[in-house]
């Protein structure tokens, strides 16, 4: 026999109650559980609270009667545990395209995963150096449109923008309007990307998603990445985002390096399996790897100084050398 309306409403909102209010250390006795399904309307007693579980428990919902701390039914499974649930918020939290509204909305959606107990345990646990939020709400609609238009294989149009100083203040341009044949969506440096191509170009650039404004889905087909990148089967973002620095494109080619071993962990934290060590000697080693080589490769060596320097090739080494020298004519060397 079917259930009625109101004794379905009613196992409803016990469940709620057991999501929103139990865990291991919250377990609520079915007196409790009585008076917040009063406080909603909903009348019951102790052995209807009693078959309510029974049937959420043969519906598969994990539901468990403890003694301790005290005696009381709690809800021992959810679809995402508390510690899953804590790194989404702090990627939220350390996201800087999200706006300081979009945030919140999130955290507070986050924290409805959990239970109020597990909530609370959960706030503030984890300190995150934050950068200033931008301040760009259509950041939601922007990221749709462009997954649809990846999916769809259709380019799309939007308003590119950069800051700009006028007078002594720091403001917006209008944009520039582009359209691009987009190939996937990066996440790098705490920053989202959409790579993709230019159509005035035989390559694969790359822009960021909180720039972006009045994204629109054009109807017009993407251009086969096949045409404009190394990659045949799939757009390999990984691979791509691992070949450059800061998001930089340029030439792919390979680059020899000559490292100091306490050097290790950066490179491999930048090219994982990617490094191919051919020799090593008295604490340095040379390493050969695959990489787009510009201005972000080059920004990113000077960062380690003499700890990584370039052998080849020899014009990125010439490069390199004159960015020292003009970095020392600036203070005086």
């Amino acid at each position: 026999m079917n259930k009625k309306p109101a004794e379905k409403i009613r196992i409803l909102a016990l469940l709620e109650i057991l999501e929103e209010w139990t865990d291991e250390d919250h377990p609520l006795a079915s007196q409790e559980l009585l008076a917040l399904l009063d406080k909603q309307g909903i009348a019951a007693g102790r052995k209807t609270i009693y078959r309510d579980i029974s049937a959420l428990r043969a519906h598969g919902i994990d539901i468990l009667f403890t003694r301790r701390p005290k005696a009381g039914f709690f809800l021992a499974a959810r679809r995402f545990e508390p510690p899953e649930v804590r790194l989404l918020m702090d990627a939220v939290q350390a996201a800087p395209f999200l706006t300081e509204k979009k945030t919140e909305e999130l955290m507070r959606k986050l924290s409805g995963l959990m239970s109020a107990g597990q909530a609370e345990a959960a706030e503030g646990k984890t300190h995150i150096n934050l950068r200033p939020k931008f301040e760009n709400e259509e950041i939601y609609y922007t990221i749709d449109a462009v997954n649809r238009a990846i999916s769809q294989k259709k380019k799309i149009s939007f308003l590119y923008r950069h800051h700009v100083i006028r007078g002594n203040r720091i403001t917006q341009d209008e944009g520039r309007r582009f359209l691009i044949s987009p190939y996937a969506l990066i996440w790098d440096s705490d920053k989202y990307y959409l790579a993709g191509n230019y159509e005035k170009y035989d390559d694969v650039s790359v822009y960021r998603m909180d720039r972006m404004k009045r994204a629109e889905l054009s109807m017009q087909d993407v251009r086969p990445f096949t045409e404009v990148s190394e990659y045949r089967e799939r757009f390999d973002a990984a691979d791509y985002a691992a070949k450059t620095f800061h998001l930089y494109h340029g030439d792919l080619q390979t680059v020899s390096l000559h490292c100091s071993e306490d050097a290790l962990e950066p490179l491999l934290d930048k090219f994982g399996d990617g490094l191919s060590i051919f020799s090593r000697r008295d604490g340095f080693f040379n390493v050969r790897v695959r990489v787009f080589v510009g201005e972000g490769l080059v920004e990113w060596l000077l960062q380690y100084g003499d700890r990584i320097t370039v052998l080849a090739p020899k014009a990125l080494r010439e490069q390199v050398t004159e960015r020292v020298r003009r970095i020392g004519e600036a203070y005086g060397f």
